[in-house]
């Protein structure tokens, strides 16, 4: 059989379109369709735009803290539509990179929604076209759980088109999402609570880094409510009242629900043509991104596994190099770099001591906790957390943890020297840059006291 096209994405993110512009590289028929807005979550309501609110929410600080240096800021002020006008200038701008990048490429572009048909059949708007193989990467999508009121809140999509900011805020939840917008609100300054059912936010992350987080937080007057689960949303007039599982009620301007992400498959026809979804509704793959449907391909956020950009933009490129280039290449998830772009930053790579210490029989931990000599004169209070976890036996570095200013730069090169196979001697044997927080990483020396049964 002729098919209109070799392979068809749904959905044009980060990982769709390198899929489909890698893909068209290698000599492939591709077609692409993306009903919202090129470049997905990240670049729209994302990554991108949050990144730019974090550096706006920084100047509060910035401002501040240069007094310590000798400056002088009396007339400093801040305009959120000023800010809302320039994010959306530079989101067009990405807007039309992406469309150019699939253009260059020779991939076709449908700017309707689509959905499978069958293993080879998609409809799109009113028509329908045939794939040899087709890519689901729509991605992921705000989740907010079904309690009275959920109409009266919103999501982080809301976020970042709100007409004006509000005096007071209650975010929700304990991930990257619920801790970066809580910091961005606090800097712009709203009045900030964020609220977690559970004992300490960033599940998964170290647990040092956690905890100087949340210290780092309430130092900046940022409220942290643990273990404190709401129950309902009021309205009250033009403000919001959370009623807490004790009977308590906390009122804001505005109430932010951050509590995760669930795949965006509603609609996409996918269980008909039989693709199995789990109970999240991700698409089930194999490890060559293959569905129970064998033409049918899924990447990204949308399987569930490891949300992050550049693992479905690494997951885009391998797959187009095996169907297209004939290259078995694979992605390799054991020590993926990330960042909560926190106030401060909280990056990390590779294993946190609990999971280290379930995985090796003896392992070293280095850690350095400081003041930065920029704080030095701001007087801020603010501290740097530095952790290497190093596996004794093969004096690997299996993980390294950082809380401080540019924190995922930092990371981003001890990644690439962990993926090279990095040992503590390589780190010892390395010069550090003088003065910078980063020399940290290569001139601890002495670990931690080894823990006991009872310690």
């Amino acid at each position: 059989m002729i098919y209109d096209y070799d392979l068809f994405t749904i959905g044009a993110g980060s990982g769709g379109v390198r899929a489909s512009r890698m893909s068209a590289g290698y000599g492939a028929r591709v077609g692409i369709a993306e009903d919202r807005y090129l470049g997905g979550t990240c670049v729209n309501a994302g990554c991108v735009p949050k990144k730019l609110f974090v550096y706006a929410a920084h100047y509060s600080d910035d401002f501040q803290e240069s007094r310590g240096f000798g400056w002088a800021t009396r007339d400093s002020s801040f305009s959120w539509p000023k800010l809302l006008q320039q994010k959306d200038t530079e989101i067009q701008r990405l807007n039309r990179v992406y469309e150019r990048l699939l253009t260059d490429a020779g991939v076709t572009q449908y700017h309707e929604r689509a959905s499978v048909v069958d293993a080879h059949l998609v409809r799109v708007g009113n028509q329908m076209v045939t794939a040899e193989r087709i890519l689901i990467a729509t991605g992921g999508t705000p989740s907010i759980p079904g309690i009275p009121g959920a109409e009266y809140v919103i999501s982080s999509n809301e976020a970042f088109h709100l007409r004006e900011l509000p005096g007071r805020i209650i975010i929700v939840g304990g991930g990257y999402i619920a801790v970066e917008f809580a910091g961005i609100f606090k800097g712009l300054g709203v009045d900030t609570t964020l609220i977690y059912r559970g004992p300490l936010f960033l599940r998964g992350f170290d647990e040092d880094s956690r905890n100087l987080m949340a210290k780092e937080m309430t130092r900046r007057g940022i409220r942290l409510l643990f273990d404190t689960l709401i129950t309902a949303i009021e309205k009250d007039r033009a403000r919001y009242n959370a009623i807490l599982a004790d009977g308590a009620r906390k009122q804001a301007d505005m109430i932010l629900y951050a509590t995760g992400r669930r795949p965006n498959t509603n609609g996409l026809g996918l269980e008909t043509a039989g693709v199995h979804l789990n109970e999240k509704g991700a698409v089930l793959v194999n490890n060559e991104y293959q569905s129970s449907v064998p033409s049918i391909y899924a990447i990204g956020d949308v399987t569930d596994r490891h949300n992050l950009t550049p693992v479905a933009t690494a997951e885009g490129m391998v797959l187009a190099k095996r169907l297209f280039g004939g290259i078995p290449a694979t992605v390799d998830y054991s020590n993926i770099p990330t960042c909560v772009f926190s106030q401060p930053n909280l990056a990390a790579v590779g294993l946190t001591e609990d999971e280290a210490r379930r995985k090796f029989s003896r392992i070293s931990i280095y850690k350095s906790e400081f003041t930065p000599l920029k704080h030095t004169l701001t007087g801020s209070g603010e501290r740097t957390l530095l952790k290497l976890i190093v596996d004794r036996d093969s004096d690997r570095v299996v993980g390294a943890h950082m809380v401080g200013a540019e924190a995922g730069e930092i990371i981003q090169g001890i990644a690439v020297a962990m993926n090279a196979g990095a040992t503590k001697r390589h780190f010892d044997e390395t010069i550090g840059i003088h003065p910078t927080t980063a020399e940290e990483f290569v001139t601890m020396r002495e670990p931690e006291p080894e823990r006991t049964a009872l310690s």
